[in-house]
């Protein structure tokens, strides 16, 4: 069984997104599809996903691409919306339209089950966000909330804790992933923007751990127990250093976070998980199984093939040199136990046990 975390569906072309604007918003200006300032080498998306639209905007040929040339049995759609927007109302209905989108054109048509989705919100629209997750998290399709990886604040403070209560209330993950570029964006770096593509590959994911650490230090995993994120984006081979620094500085100094009540690493396996990228891990295979018991990561990592951008890698590349037990973690249990899904198939959950799996 293999599920795919991470999926990035597009529309057909820059207009479609005003057929689900409401009438004041259909003419305002707004970002196109092609967003990112950094250039990806080769082109943002892989030449053969390139058809009729953008690739990962027909469902058909996804559905063909993932499930039937690629064996995956279950996608987790979680669409980009326009990038961060100056005007925070603008932005919300961005966000609503994806949403509306989503549900009109992938995931109300899927007879079959395996495409789910993602409920995208602006964290710089709180009470909006917070709505939206309401208007929502009711559909059975619905297993996430998406939010992107670059923001004007850490997501461990409080302005932000209205929108993770609301999730966590209706066992909704929050998912955390770059939402692209535009002429207001936030900087993919911690000193700002990079000059190439490289840098911000490689310094981008950095971020992820930005909000990791004032998620535990600030206590909003302590206050609410069921709250889970998952980092999109890659990051998790920089986890073990970058925690073990954390733990080392709680422990010298808790009397500054009495909330903390015990190591920051341990509040991982409870409230974090991590999709794979292509650009993470060893590149010796030999090394993946050692690297995996780092920081017990392999509870942690859930595949995402990052389809279609030029990236786009494949389960067997993921799990290459996992032994047994890691595998079935990386490829489908972990997913399975975060989002509530799992295949009838043998040997695999059933929707009772998955159901119960994180209560």
């Amino acid at each position: 069984m293999i599920i795919d975390a991470n999926v990035q569906p597009h529309f057909r072309y820059n207009a479609e997104i005003r057929r689900y604007l409401s009438a004041p918003h259909k003419l305002r200006a707004i970002p196109d599809v092609e967003q990112q300032w950094y250039q990806a080498p080769g082109g943002d998306y892989r030449a053969d996903l390139y058809g009729d639209g953008y690739p990962g905007s027909d469902p058909e040929t996804m559905a063909r691409h993932l499930f039937d040339e690629g064996g995956a049995d279950y996608a987790i759609l979680n669409p980009l919306t326009r990038g961060n927007i100056a005007d925070y109302l603008l932005n919300s209905r961005i966000c609503a339209a994806v949403n509306d989108w989503l549900l009109d054109r992938w995931l109300d048509p899927d007879t079959s089950g395996r495409f789910r989705g993602t409920i995208r919100v602006n964290p710089e629209d709180v009470r909006g966000a917070v709505a939206e997750i309401e208007r929502l998290a009711g559909h059975p399709k619905m297993v996430q909330v998406g939010v992107p990886l670059q923001s004007r604040e850490p997501y461990g403070k409080p302005m932000f804790e209205p929108i993770w209560e609301a999730a966590a209330a209706h066992g909704l993950p929050v998912a955390v992933h770059i939402n692209g570029g535009n002429g207001v964006d936030h900087a993919p770096t911690f000193a700002g923007h990079a000059y190439t593509y490289p840098g911000y590959a490689a310094f981008m994911p950095l971020n992820s751990f930005v909000h990791l650490a004032t998620l535990i230090v600030e206590g909003m995993f302590g206050r609410h127990p069921d709250l889970r994120f998952v980092f999109a984006d890659g990051g998790y081979d920089i986890l073990t250093p970058l925690m073990w620094r954390l733990d080392t500085f709680w422990m010298s100094m808790r009397d500054q976070t009495p909330w903390v009540d015990r190591f920051p690493s341990e509040y991982l396996r409870d409230h974090v998980r991590f999709c794979s990228s292509a650009l993470d891990g060893p590149t010796d295979g030999s090394q993946a199984e050692r690297w995996m018991d780092f920081t017990d990561k392999a509870d942690l990592l859930m595949y995402g093939s990052s389809y279609p951008h030029w990236s786009t890698v494949g389960p067997d590349a993921v799990v290459a040199g996992l032994n047994s037990a890691q595998r079935d973690k990386v490829l489908w249990r972990n997913a399975s136990d975060l989002f509530g899904v799992a295949a009838d198939r043998a040997g695999s959950p059933t929707e009772a046990e998955v159901e119960g799996s994180l209560t």
